[in-house]
């Protein structure tokens, strides 16, 4: 069966055409940390669980050696191993350790009990629960809002938050995912803020907009022991019609500035020639003198020869018998 080469054509544009729509349709990602703690005691809780386990069977051992020689040794001893091994286990357990930028907000029976870290905690399983939250300067993603301006055009506007935890635990305590919190609340204020503006100001006062809305957010964010330390506007995407219209617009400026300043220098030219043929007419030798500078700006190269088939003063001589013959 033949195949038609403009349809196949056709066919692989309108895929092409589908493919970067729903790019551009797509939501984006939070980037936000994989991992929120990193577990730094786990080599030393298993220290822990081995010399305890083995001081535990030892003893046991040596109390049944003590207590009915080597037959009750030999009874006491598995029981030894198995008891000091869920105690082992769970004294281990007690241990955490908390990085240099970590706080872990204790919770003992689901009342707050403290703030420790970093460095050693000692968290009693069963009786307390733990909860580490990073203090370095953290960042998550704005995705695409739609956002319609004051003079109703529809733009979509993405940005980054930078914020810090100040106080852990309210930051814990007081909201439940602080993170998700002071994400949408700067999406919301990002909404409110762009919506209040036309797109001439959301393209020339990038600067303001950014620090209103970090403004706005801060004044939220605060209260959930945070801090914003700054939002930025990463992308700022039109409909495609009003690039074209604006791109013409761009063009037309451009044009006409430069219609502005070659007339501009048309008429500084015509004023310096009116200048410098008033000079020459009122000075006798001004154009014989400017006759003699074209001719040497014609060159010393060989090829430019000047041939005078009259001499200036003989110009000038009929000039004067002409003045002379025209006088009454």
């Amino acid at each position: 069966m033949p195949i038609n080469i403009q349809q196949a054509r056709a066919a692989i544009e309108q895929a092409q055409e589908r493919a970067i729509a729903q790019q551009a349709l797509s939501p984006r990602q939070f980037a936000s940390p994989s991992i929120e703690h990193v577990s730094l005691g786990r080599g030393l809780r298993v220290v822990i669980l081995l010399v305890l386990w083995a001081a535990g069977s030892v003893l046991s051992f040596v109390l049944g050696l003590g207590a009915g020689g080597l037959p009750a040794a030999g009874i006491t001893l598995p029981f030894g191993v198995i008891v000091s091994f869920f105690v082992a286990l769970y004294l281990s357990h007690i241990i955490r350790v908390a990085a240099q930028w970590e706080r872990g907000v204790v919770l003992r029976l689901g009342k707050f009990h403290g703030l420790k870290g970093p460095g050693v905690l000692l968290v009693f399983p069963v009786l307390d629960s733990v909860r580490f939250v990073d203090t370095r300067l953290l960042t998550l993603d704005i995705p695409h809002q739609q956002v319609i301006t004051r003079d109703n055009v529809p733009v979509r506007v993405d940005g980054v938050i930078f914020f810090q935890v100040r106080d852990p635990e309210r930051a814990v305590i007081t909201v439940q995912d602080y993170r998700f919190a002071v994400s949408q609340y700067a999406q919301a204020s990002l909404r409110d803020v762009i919506g209040s503006m036309t797109l001439d100001e959301l393209l020339s006062e990038r600067d303001q907009i950014q620090s209103k809305i970090a403004t706005v957010v801060e004044s939220r964010a605060s209260m959930w022991g945070t801090h914003i330390d700054s939002i930025r506007l990463l992308d700022i995407d039109m409909p495609e019609d009003l690039k074209r219209m604006m791109s013409r617009q761009a063009s037309a400026e451009r044009e006409k500035r430069a219609t502005i300043t070659k007339a501009e220098g048309d008429r500084d030219a015509a004023l310096n020639l009116a200048a410098a043929a008033a000079t020459m007419a009122s000075s006798p030798g001004a154009m014989q003198l400017r006759t003699l500078q074209t001719i040497d700006g014609l060159g010393p190269s060989p090829s430019n020869t000047v041939v005078l088939a009259v001499p200036v003063e003989v110009l000038e001589l009929a000039r004067s018998l002409a003045k002379a013959r025209g006088a009454p």
